[in-house]
């Protein structure tokens, strides 16, 4: 699952491995962030032409992973905390040091949440609060949350486990429930980076509820094995 993270009111996208129990963060984002570059990936090219010892281990600490994207998902540079911070050693910056306590702090977060889950939605709840939502809408929405995963939980039991899998599926729902691809829907709406359903009024999010809970229970019901074509 890929989720936006916030650092000084800057977007930067990161995926949670649930493996390795670690963050992973878009490189990219990163050095928009740190350097304000307007063109990050030339940047990423000169600062590895610069250190050559950071060029040699790049593969080793980013790897590719599947990103949310305004053109849907797609596989960016990635790297953990670990491998930020090398990077960072390679960016004179005076953001550094604020960027490497918000990394500190976000990580102690996420294992906060996970020995205690309620975390995650109250921090959910105070953020949509700090943007100006509505208490009632905040409750549907985490409600859609709540639904959204016991969706991709049945999907997880029946070896579904590719990002790109998800993304074909939650697409079918869409479609079935919209007529609309996510993608095609954001366009609709004017988004770009922004999370669809966060910009849903709170029909939209009724719908949304209303399809994935149904696939949930049809899958449940069929007891549906993985099978995409």
């Amino acid at each position: 699952m890929s989720n936006i993270k916030l650092f000084e009111s800057k977007q930067i996208r990161s995926v949670w491995n649930d493996v390795e129990k670690k963050w992973y963060f878009v490189v990219e984002d990163v050095v928009a962030v740190l350097t304000d570059s307007k063109d990050p990936k030339q940047y990423v090219k000169r600062m590895k032409l610069r250190d050559k010892e950071l060029a040699k281990g790049w593969v080793q600490i980013v790897p590719t992973l599947w990103i949310d994207t305004p053109g849907g998902r797609q596989k960016m540079s990635c790297a953990n905390t670990e491998g930020l911070f090398r990077i960072i050693q390679s960016i004179p910056s005076t953001k550094a040091e604020p960027f490497k306590r918000w990394l500190a702090k976000v990580g102690y977060q996420r294992l906060e949440e996970i020995e205690n889950p309620e975390l995650a939605s109250k921090r959910a709840r105070e953020i949509y609060k700090q943007k100006g939502y509505p208490d009632d809408w905040i409750e549907k929405r985490m409600r859609s949350i709540a639904i959204r995963e016991e969706l991709t939980d049945e999907w997880k039991n029946r070896d579904i486990k590719e990002q790109i899998e998800y993304a074909i599926l939650t697409a079918e729902i869409s479609k079935a429930t919209f007529r609309l691809t996510p993608s095609q829907y954001k366009k609709v709406k004017g988004l770009k980076r922004e999370n669809l359903r966060d910009h849903m009024n709170d029909l939209e999010l009724i719908f949304s509820m209303l399809g994935e809970a149904s696939t949930t229970e049809i899958t449940r019901n069929t007891n549906a094995k993985k099978g995409i074509s």
